[in-house]
This record gives structure tokens, C-alpha cells and sequence, in this order.
């Protein structure tokens, strides 16, 4: 057997035999209780980016695409953004959501959001001499947020660097326990978190209390407050003449929870509805056994005097019980079937076969599917056509520019700004992946997300170049975004209070058209106010809101 004993062994002193021989048993030991791979590194899908469990998981901002063929092209077109501005005055913003997927349809809505994101990073580098510029990265969370612990810890260190100075996080693409560990891990450690797709009630502050997430902001409604703007929306529709059944999902959590909740403070003046219904599906994601428990729903409902269903579930529940509910045989009945935010992604589920049900044999929509989405492409033309009209039939002329309600005027501008620069992208032949689709309101959420951080930044750097905005810095200027300093966003005008909440943020009331081709739309039908009136002129949020 050869010897183990290094060369010189015979020169080292007996401390120096003691210590090497200990080191070997150490080795061995890791070796035995561990197995080789405690001796090698962690395995990688890129540099910097773990895998683990077959996920990609990490961050990056030099166009890695975490193996989502979807996004590939527009990671690179956010890399070559960094590119551009790398030898300028700049800080760093994190994209943080998940970024891979099994189905087709959820890698197109990370498409989306990531166009946003690009388009947002654009326009907040746009300005000649505006600084400091942003340098966007990607941060993938894994499945339903699962590392989001190593990813926060990863952005952690990323904003006490001086070299990659994080000054804000955004992303949060879905309401979950896992999504408000990450916002409070985050927000406590001091740095800034700006929401643009979280609508439940439970990662938000309360205005005038403690904050239980400083430096959170949010741009969109929460589920209570879009709740109170569909029901100001309907007026009585509902309250008076309306019998409705509330449908809720039993499976924890945080955007079924908050959803059921608003909806069930709804207050009613009309005749009672049948008791509320529950199901549990399996998963945000997974159909299990809803399909048998969405019949005996859809029987009870139909043999009761029911014509309006509050449904607090996930996307792909909530096209599961809209096609089983069409397919009930009461005579003559139409449903209006309302739900949440997470529903602006029910278009791109939805098959021909599925629009041909919900349109029923002669052709009427049997049910209705309503919701309150954050924000439609129709919005502002439509409102203010109808505005105008009405200025028309009572002024007896064509109202002057000044005339013109800025809480419509304002976000139309915006909105422009957004399809010319789509326009301009494409005539770059800066490719996103595709022609982005504003339908779904996801691209511009989080354009208005990126804009808003955008906004906070050069607010705060002011004249000062040479200064890098802190931490505290940014999360101290989010309530200072309102009357003047109002950011106008293309889903309406953001003012946000003392907690960091939009003050009364409009929510565009859309409902699923099945039309008579062989694919439906999403139909604007108007724009609810959770407070049951539009925003104060130049958005100064009344005394007592925040």
C-alpha cells in the first residue's frame, strides 16, 4: 500500500503531524457522512445561477433567459439596455418573480411582465442628462416563489454593494405567504419594494398605522378596494334586484383569502342568496378534482334564485366553473359570474371549443365573467368619449383642452407615450419575443411599476449627480409621489398615501365577450372608483386618508 505521509514528513514537527493528520480525518469524514458531493461545488445552470430541483434560480441582468425559450429575446434586449447606460450615473432595480414554467401560457405572461419591465426601464432612462439610469436585473424565485429566501438574501447583498447598488425591488406577480415573507424580509432589511401586481389585501399597510412593511408601495388596488369599485361600479345592480352566491376556494391562499373576504363586505339591501359555497383545489395551477365539485356548485345554484357569482379562486378555477356553469340546462338563465384581478389572464386560457360553450346554442352569452382589472387599453379613449359627449349635451360646445377631467387626459398621455415607444422598439427591430399585447393589463402594470421607481429616483437625486441615491432615500420618497408630483401611469393616475397605497386607483371593469368568431375579447365596459367618486383634482389625497 502506498503511503499516505506528504513529502518531508520526517522534517515537520510533531504539531505539524498532528494537525495534517486531523485535516485528512476531516476530509474523510465529510466524505463518509456526506458523499462526494459535499466536495464539489453547487451545481449550475449559468454563472451565478443555481439549480436546484431542476430549477434555475437566482439573478442576472446580462440576458440570461433561466431556460424560458419565452423571454430569451427580451432578456437580452433588457441586457443590452444595461449595456448602454453601464458608463452612466446608475443604480439597480430587481425584477423578482418566477421564471420558469411547465405551461405555455404562464411563459407568455412572464413575456408580458418582462416587456413591461424593458419598456418601463426605457422610459425611465429616456431623459438626456436624467439621472441616475436604471440597471435592471432578473431575479427568478423558483416555483410559486419557493427560494425566494436565497433570492432575497442574494438581493440583500446586492444593496449593501457599492458596486451593484440596489435601490429597489419590484416584480410580485402572485399573492402568497411565500411572495410576504420575500416583501418582509426585504422591507425590513431597508430596502424599497414597489408592487405592480399583488392585489391582495394582506402585503399592503395600513394607512395611518404602523407599517407593517416599510417601504412597500403598491400600484395596484388592493382586493378590497377593487371589490368596492366593481360594487360602486354596479350600483344597485346586485344590492337591490341581484341575488348573489359568494363561491370561494378553501385551499390557503393569500389572493383567495383576501378576494372572499372583500367580497363578502360587499353590503346587500336585496333578497338573501343561497349560503356561500366552497370547493379546494389541489393548486394555483392544478385542476384536481374541481371539475365534479364545480357540477354539484353549478346544480345548487341553478335550482336556486341566484343570477350573480362572487368567485374567489385562481384563473384557471375560475374558467373551469364559468364553462361548467354555461353548460347547466335552467331555462333562459344568464349568470354575471365577478371575480378579482387574477382574472385578466382568463383570455389567453380560454380555447375555441371553450368560447363556443360559453356562447351556448343560440349564440347568447350564457354567463358573463366580470372582473376588475387593473388596468385595460380601452379605458381612457372610451371614458373620455363618453365624458365629452355628456360636456356636449350639457355646455352646448366642445369643451377647450383645460376643460378636460386630467384624471382621464393624464394616463391617455401616458398610454400614448407607451404605444409609441411599443412603435419605436419595433421600427429598432429590438426584438421582445412579440408585439406586446395590452389586453391583459400586465405589460402596463409593470411598465407603470418601472416608471414609478423611475420617478422616485430622479425626484430624489435632484441636481446632485455625483450622489447616489440611499435606501432610505427612495423609501422615503414613495409618499411624496402625489399632487404634484402624481406619477401618471398608463393605469391611471398614481398618488400614493402615507402607507405607501394609490388613493383611490381606478380599476378598468372588464368583461369576457365571447362575440360571435371563433375567439372572444375582453370588453371594456367602464372604470370603477373605490371610493365611489374620481380622484381630487391634481390628486391631492384628502386630509384624514392617510
Amino acid at each position: 500500500m502506498p503511503s499516505l505521509k506528504p513529502p518531508g514528513w520526517n522534517r515537520l514537527p510533531r504539531w505539524g503531524k498532528i494537525l495534517y493528520a486531523l485535516a485528512g480525518v476531516a476530509v474523510l469524514v465529510a466524505v463518509g457522512v456526506y458523499g462526494v458531493p459535499a466536495l464539489q461545488k453547487p451545481d449550475t445552470c449559468h454563472d451565478g445561477i443555481e439549480k436546484i430541483g431542476g430549477e434555475c434560480i437566482g439573478v442576472d441582468g446580462a440576458g440570461y433567459d433561466f431556460g424560458t425559450p419565452e423571454i430569451s429575446a427580451v432578456a437580452r434586449a433588457i441586457s443590452e439596455e444595461n449595456k448602454r447606460i453601464a458608463n452612466q450615473p446608475h443604480v439597480t432595480v430587481a425584477m423578482m418573480m418566477p421564471l420558469q414554467s411547465d405551461t405555455v401560457g404562464l411563459r407568455r405572461q412572464m413575456r408580458s411582465d418582462l416587456q413591461g419591465a424593458y419598456l418601463g426601464q426605457r422610459q425611465a432612462n429616456s431623459g438626456e442628462g436624467q439621472v441616475p439610469k436604471i440597471r435592471l436585473v432578473l431575479a427568478n424565485s423558483g416555483l410559486n416563489y419557493g427560494h425566494q429566501d436565497k433570492v432575497v438574501g442574494t438581493l440583500l447583498d446586492m444593496a449593501r454593494s457599492d458596486k451593484d447598488k440596489l435601490r429597489a425591488v419590484t416584480g410580485f406577480n402572485l399573492t402568497l405567504d411565500a411572495t410576504e415573507k420575500a416583501v418582509e424580509r426585504l422591507t425590513e432589511n431597508g430596502v424599497p419594494v414597489l408592487a405592480s401586481r399583488i392585489s391582495g389585501d394582506g402585503i399592503a399597510n395600513v394607512d395611518g398605522e404602523k407599517q407593517r412593511f416599510p417601504g412597500l408601495a403598491r400600484i395596484i388596488p388592493t382586493n378590497g378596494s377593487a371589490a368596492e369599485a366593481l360594487a360602486n361600479f354596479n350600483g344597485e345592480r346586485g344590492r337591490e334586484n341581484a341575488r348573489t352566491v359568494l363561491v370561494y376556494d378553501t385551499r390557503p391562499d393569500a389572493y383567495d383569502d383576501s378576494l372572499a373576504r372583500a367580497f363578502r363586505g360587499i353590503k346587500e339591501t336585496g333578497p338573501a342568496g343561497p349560503a356561500d359555497m366552497p370547493f379546494e383545489s389541489p393548486g394555483i395551477d392544478e385542476a384536481g378534482s374541481t371539475g365534479s365539485q364545480f357540477e354539484q356548485i353549478a346544480n345548487n345554484i341553478c335550482g336556486s334564485a341566484a343570477d350573480t357569482v362572487y368567485f374567489a379562486g385562481r384563473t384557471l378555477h375560475l374558467r373551469i366553473f364559468a364553462l361548467t356553469l354555461a353548460k347547466q340546462t335552467c331555462a333562459d338563465r344568464h349568470f354575471t359570474l365577478v371575480s378579482g384581478s387574477d382574472a385578466a389572464s382568463l383570455r389567453q386560457a380560454m380555447s375555441e371549443k371553450d368560447w363556443a360553450q360559453l356562447r351556448g346554442d343560440a349564440g347568447r352569452a350564457k354567463v358573463t365573467v366580470q372582473y376588475a382589472a387593473p388596468a385595460h387599453p380601452a379605458a381612457w379613449d372610451t371614458e373620455l368619449a363618453a365624458w365629452t359627449k355628456q360636456w356636449k349635451a350639457t355646455h352646448h360646445r366642445e369643451p377647450t383642452a383645460n376643460e378636460h377631467p386630467q384624471y382621464l387626459t393624464e394616463p391617455k398621455a401616458a398610454l400614448d407615450a407607451l404605444n409609441d415607444l411599443i412603435q419605436s422598439t419595433n421600427k429598432a427591430s429590438t426584438d421582445l419575443g412579440s408585439t406586446p399585447n395590452l389586453e391583459d393589463s400586465r405589460t402596463m402594470l409593470v411598465y407603470d411599476g418601472l416608471v414609478t421607481i423611475g420617478t422616485a429616483l430622479h425626484e430624489v437625486q435632484g441636481n446632485d449627480a455625483e450622489q447616489t441615491p440611499s435606501l432610505a432615500d427612495v423609501r422615503q420618497e414613495w409618499s411624496k409621489l402625489q399632487s404634484v408630483h402624481r406619477v401618471r401611469g398608463t393605469s391611471g393616475l398614481i398618488c400614493l398615501t402615507s402607507g405607501g397605497n394609490p388613493y383611490d386607483k381606478p380599476v378598468a371593469v372588464v368583461e369576457l365577450n365571447p362575440g360571435q368568431g371563433a375567439s372572444g375579447t375582453l370588453k371594456f365596459v367602464g372604470l370603477g372608483w373605490p371610493t365611489g367618486k374620481v380622484q381630487p383634482k391634481n390628486c391631492v389625497i384628502p386630509s384624514g386618508t392617510s
